[in-house]
C-alpha cells in the first residue's frame, strides 16, 4: 500500500495587511454579519480499491510545522493512538477537531500505509490589537468589551466576535450606521497587529413619528407623552432624540397607559416599526393604535380579609367615584396606597388584588379591590450591603425600625429618606423587602453605592458681585466613614476675604447629640459707586470662634443651641473720612461715623428646626421651618436681641417639575443707649440688609433704607428755582446702604426639567417671584445746603479746609472779566476743599420689593456657574436695580 491520503483544511494569509471580513453593517431590521472567507470541505482524494484497505493500524503517528506547541499537545486534540485501527471517517474527524482548535491557519494529514504526518501552520500570535477611527467613543469605553488582547493566538471567530460588540457599543450611542474593518497586519516572527478600522458614522436620529389610527388625541398630545422625541431644533439638547429599541417598547407602555388613564379601556398598539432611511442616518418611527370606546367607572368596592381593615371605612378614601371617567393610574396608585396602609399595620406582604368587571354595553367598569389575608410582619434582619467606606452603625443609625419591630412601611420610607439626605451614596437609594425564614418574618435590605464624600475646590473667576475672585476649599463630609465633617476654606476678592476652619461630629460618643465648632476670620469691605467706579466706605474685620450642640426633640423637630464671641473692628480710611483726628460726618456720613470702632460680641443663641423633606440635599417635597433667637450682651460691648423666622414647602408637581415655596423674616432689638443722641442704637454692622444674590432683579443691598448724595454746583443759588436732583443717573451720585432693623423676604421658584442630555451637563434651571423689604431705622441727619452756605453772599460755596489745624472756612468768589465766568478760591494754605452736595433719606418703609425672572444653575468644567435675568415689577424710590446677574468659580 503505497498510496498517500492527503487532508488539508487551511485559511493561508499572503498579504501583509489582509481583510478578515466585511463591512458589518446593523439595523433594526436588518444585519449582515462579519463571514470568513467560504472553505471548501476537507476531502479525501480515494485511491484505487486495489491499493487501499477499508481499515488498517496506525503504526506511527508525526506532527510537523509546529513552532509554540508541543506535538503531544496537538495529539492530545486527536483521538488517532499508534496501533488503533482507523478509517478515513477517523481522518476526517481528526480533521474537524483540530478546526475545533483555532489554534492553526493550515493543517494537513498524510497517510503512509499507516504512517500517519500532521502537518501545521499554527495561527499567528497578535502583537497589538489597535483602534482607527473612534472619536465618539473613546478607546476606555471599547477596551473592556474586546476579548482579543497581546499574546493570545489569532482566531478569525475571536475577531467577528470583538466586531459584532463594537457594532453593540455605537448602536446603544445610536450610532446605527457605525461600521467596522478588521484587518491584520503580518510581522515577523508569526506576528500580527489586529487593526480594527472604525467608521462611526452620524448619530441615528428619529426623523419623525408617525402616529395611525388615532382620532381622540391629536398627534402632539400622544408625542408628549412618549419618552422618544422627535429631532428638531427644540429638542436639541435632548438626547431621547436618538433611536432605542428599548425606549420604543417603553413608549408603547406609555401610549397605553396615557389611554387608560383617559377612560379607553381597549385600546392597543396593533404595531410599532421603526424603519431606517435609505441613508442610513436617521429613523422613521410608526405607530398604529386602535382606540376603542371610553369608559367610566361602576360600582367601586372594597373587600378585606385583614381585621384591621374595614371595608366601609376604606371605600370612602377611594379616589374614584361612581361615574367617573376610567383612570387605569388611579387604580394603579390605589393599589399602592392600600398597601401602603397595609404596611402601617404590619403586614408588609399585604396581597391586594383589583377585580375588574367590564361591561361593553353600558361601556362601565366595576372594580372591587380584594385585600386578602396574610400574617403581620415582623422585621428579621436588617443588612446593610456595598459600604466600603462608611462604617455600619453610620447607616444603621438611620433606621427607624429595629430586628425584631412590627414591619411598618412608613417607617421603611422614613429611613429611605433619611439615608438618602446624608449624601453619602447613590441618589434614590431604596430599601429592599425580603421574605424572611417565616411567613411573618421580613428582611430589609439595604444595598448601597458609596460616592465621592469629599471635595477638594481651587476656583477662580469673576463676578458681577465680587469682581476677581479666588476660592480653595477642602471638605469631607464623611471623615473616617464615620459620618463626621471636617472643612476648611479661603476666600479672596476684591472686596472680601476669609479663612475657615470647622468641625461636626453628628452623634457625640454614639448618642443621637450633634456637637460642631469653627473658628473663623473674615475681612469686609463695604463699598459704593461713584461714577462707575467702585469705592470702599468702611472695612470690618470679624475674628471669632463657634460652638453648636444639637439633639433631636421628634422625628422631625430638633433644637441646636451655640454660642460664638466675635471681636469686630470697624474702620475707614484716615486720608478719605478724617479732618485732623476725628471722623469727618459731611465726608463719611454720620451713620458711618458711629460705626467705626473695636467692640467684643458675645452671643448665646438656640434654634427650633422641624424639618419633614424627603430629601435635604434636593428635596422634592415636605417642609422645613425654624425659628431662632440670639442674645447678645453676656459680656461685650453690644447688647441686643436678634429673632429670625424661615421656612420653606417644596411640591412635586410631576413630570419632574419641582414647587418651592419659602418665605423668612427677622427682627434686632438693641439695649442701651445710641452712640450719639440723633443715632440708632442698632449699629450699621448688625443690621440686616437684602438684595443681590438673596432678591434677585436688585443690586447687591440695593432694597431698603439708604442716604444718597447729589452734588450741587459751586455758587448754586439756594433762592433760585429747585435744583433737579433725581435719581435718573445713580452713577454721578454716592449711595451708602444702612441696612434695618427688620426685613422680610419671600420666593416662589419652580424648577424646569430638561432632557437627559441637558441633565449630564449639569444644567438645572429655574423661574421665580421674589419679595421682600428692609426696613425700621433712626433717619440719619443729613447734609443740607445750609452746611455750605457763605453768610456773606447767601451762595453756596466749597468749604476750604485745612487737616492739618483742622480750621476750615468759606471759598471766595471772583469773576473773570475775559471769559465772563465766576469762581471760587480758596485761602492760601488751604489743604483740601470739599463741593457743595445736598444728602437725601430713601427707602425706609415695609412695602414689598417684587421682582420675576428665570435663571439657570450649571456645574461647568470650571466650577458652579449661575446666572440670573430678573426684572423688578415693583421697587420704591432709591432702590438700585439690576436685571443681569452672574457668578462664576464660587459657591451659590
Amino acid at each position: 500500500m503505497n498510496s498517500v491520503a492527503s487532508h488539508k483544511f487551511s485559511a493561508r494569509t499572503q498579504l501583509a495587511t489582509l481583510l478578515l471580513a466585511g463591512t458589518m453593517l446593523a439595523g433594526p431590521a436588518f444585519a449582515q454579519a462579519v463571514q470568513p472567507p467560504a472553505v471548501p470541505a476537507p476531502t479525501v482524494p480515494a485511491p484505487s480499491s486495489e491499493a487501499a484497505p477499508t481499515a488498517a493500524t496506525i503504526r506511527s503517528i508525526t506532527v510537523n510545522g509546529n513552532q509554540r506547541l508541543e506535538a503531544q499537545t496537538i495529539l492530545s486534540y486527536l483521538r488517532l493512538r499508534v496501533g488503533q485501527t482507523y478509517d478515513r471517517a477517523m481522518l476526517d474527524q481528526a480533521l474537524k477537531d483540530l478546526a475545533a482548535t483555532e489554534l492553526f491557519k493550515d493543517f494537513q494529514i498524510s497517510d503512509d500505509n499507516g504512517a500517519l504526518t500532521i502537518q501545521v501552520v499554527e495561527n499567528p500570535v497578535i502583537n497589538r490589537v489597535i483602534l482607527e477611527g473612534n472619536k465618539r467613543l473613546k478607546e476606555d469605553k471599547i477596551r473592556p468589551e474586546i476579548k482579543l488582547s497581546p499574546r493570545q493566538i489569532f482566531t478569525r471567530s475571536k475577531v467577528r466576535a470583538d466586531v459584532a460588540r463594537i457594532i453593540e457599543l455605537y448602536k446603544r450611542q445610536g450610532r446605527f450606521a457605525a461600521t467596522v474593518e478588521p484587518k491584520m497586519v503580518q510581522l515577523d516572527q508569526n506576528r500580527v497587529d489586529v487593526v480594527f478600522e472604525i467608521n462611526e458614522g452620524p448619530k441615528s436620529k428619529v426623523r419623525q413619528i408617525n402616529i395611525i389610527g388615532n382620532e381622540k388625541f391629536s398627534d402632539g398630545d400622544l408625542k408628549d407623552e412618549m419618552a422618544t422625541k422627535q429631532s428638531s431644533l427644540m429638542t436639541i439638547l435632548s438626547s431621547n432624540t436618538s433611536y432605542d429599541p428599548d425606549r420604543l417598547a417603553y413608549d408603547q407602555q406609555k401610549l397605553r397607559l396615557f389611554y387608560l388613564s383617559n377612560g379607553y379601556a381597549d385600546f392597543r398598539v396593533i404595531s410599532a416599526v421603526a424603519e431606517l432611511t435609505s441613508n442610513k442616518q436617521d429613523f422613521i418611527i410608526t405607530y398604529v393604535v386602535e382606540e376603542g370606546e371610553r369608559y367610566k367607572f361602576g360600582k367601586v368596592d372594597v373587600e378585606s380579609e385583614l381585621r384591621d381593615f374595614r371595608p366601609e371605612t376604606l371605600k370612602t378614601l377611594l379616589p374614584m367615584k361612581e361615574g367617573d371617567w376610567y383612570d387605569a393610574k388611579a387604580v394603579e396608585d390605589t393599589v399602592e396606597s392600600l398597601s401602603e396602609t397595609a404596611g402601617l399595620f404590619g403586614y408588609a406582604f399585604a396581597d391586594i388584588n383589583p377585580e375588574f368587571r367590564r361591561d361593553p354595553e353600558t361601556r362601565t367598569m366595576d372594580i372591587t379591590f380584594n385585600v386578602a389575608e396574610s400574617p403581620r410582619t415582623y422585621v428579621e434582619r436588617i443588612d446593610v450591603n456595598g459600604n466600603t467606606l462608611t462604617q455600619d452603625k453610620v447607616v444603621r443609625r438611620e433606621f427607624r425600625l429595629n430586628e425584631g419591630d412590627a414591619f411598618n412601611s412608613f417607617g421603611v420610607k422614613r429611613t429611605e429618606n433619611r439615608i438618602n439626605s446624608l449624601g453619602y451614596f447613590q441618589e434614590n437609594l431604596e430599601i429592599e423587602r425580603k421574605e424572611g425564614s417565616a411567613p411573618d418574618r421580613i428582611i430589609l435590605e439595604t444595598n448601597v453605592e458609596e460616592k465621592p464624600t469629599g471635595e477638594l475646590s481651587l476656583s477662580a473667576g469673576f463676578s458681577s458681585i465680587e469682581n476677581f475672585l479666588l476660592q480653595a476649599s477642602v471638605r469631607q463630609r464623611n471623615f473616617r466613614g464615620l459620618g463626621q465633617q471636617l472643612q476648611a476654606s479661603v476666600n479672596y476678592s476684591s472686596y472680601s476675604k476669609s479663612i475657615e476652619l470647622g468641625f461636626t461630629e453628628p452623634y457625640l460618643f454614639d448618642r443621637n447629640i450633634s456637637i460642631g465648632g469653627s473658628v473663623y476670620r473674615r475681612d469686609l469691605n463695604s463699598f459704593n459707586f461713584i461714577n462707575n467706579d467702585r469705592q470702599t466706605t468702611f472695612q470690618q474685620i470679624t475674628t471669632g470662634a463657634q460652638v453648636t450642640v444639637g439633639v433631636p426633640l421628634t422625628e422631625y423637630l430638633s433644637a441646636f443651641g451655640r454660642y460664638s464671641l466675635n471681636f469686630d473692628d470697624v474702620t475707614l480710611d484716615r486720608t478719605l473720612y478724617y479732618f485732623g483726628d476725628d471722623c469727618d460726618p459731611l465726608v463719611a456720613g454720620r451713620y458711618l461715623c458711629d460705626a467705626i470702632g473695636k467692640r467684643t460680641t458675645s452671643l448665646l443663641g438656640f434654634t427650633l428646626a422641624y424639618d419633614d423633606r424627603d430629601n435635604r440635599i434636593r428635596p422634592t417635597r415636605g417642609q422645613a421651618m425654624s425659628v431662632s433667637q440670639d442674645f447678645a450682651g453676656l459680656g461685650g460691648d453690644v447688647k441686643y436681641v436678634r429673632t429670625r423666622l424661615n421656612g420653606s414647602k417644596h411640591f412635586n408637581l410631576g413630570s419632574r417639575f419641582i414647587l418651592n415655596i419659602s418665605g423668612e423674616g427677622g427682627y434686632i432689638y438693641a439695649f442701651g443707649s445710641p452712640p450719639t443722641p440723633t443715632s440708632d442704637k442698632v449699629r450699621l454692622t448688625d443690621r440686616f440688609f437684602l438684595g443681590e444674590p438673596q432678591m434677585r432683579g436688585f443690586d447687591i443691598r440695593g432694597v431698603g433704607p439708604r442716604v444718597i448724595r447729589f452734588g450741587l454746583p459751586a455758587n448754586y443759588d439756594p433762592a433760585a428755582p429747585v435744583l433737579d436732583t433725581s435719581l435718573a443717573n445713580r452713577n454721578n451720585q454716592v449711595d451708602d446702604a444702612l441696612g434695618g432693623r427688620a426685613y422680610y423676604q419671600a420666593r416662589v421658584e419652580v424648577d424646569i426639567p430638561l432632557g437627559s442630555g441637558a441633565k449630564e451637563l449639569g444644567l438645572r434651571p429655574s423661574v421665580f417671584l421674589d419679595v421682600g423689604s428692609v426696613f425700621g431705622v433712626r433717619r440719619p441727619d443729613l447734609t443740607t445746603l445750609g452746611d455750605f452756605l457763605d453768610p456773606a453772599d447767601g451762595f453756596t460755596k466749597n468749604l476750604c479746609r485745612n487737616s492739618t489745624t483742622g480750621t476750615q472756612s468759606f471759598a471766595t468768589r471772583a469773576a473773570d472779566a475775559a471769559a465772563g465766568t465766576q469762581f471760587t478760591t480758596c485761602p492760601e494754605g488751604t489743604t483740601s476743599n470739599l463741593s457743595p452736595f445736598e444728602e437725601r433719606f430713601f427707602g425706609d418703609t415695609w412695602m414689598p420689593r417684587v421682582s420675576i425672572g428665570a435663571g439657570v444653575n450649571w456645574n461647568s468644567p470650571f466650577g458652579p456657574f449661575r446666572i440670573d435675568f430678573a426684572y423688578a415689577l415693583r421697587k420704591e424710590e432709591g432702590d438700585d436695580t439690576k436685571r443681569f446677574s452672574f457668578n462664576v468659580g464660587t459657591q451659590f
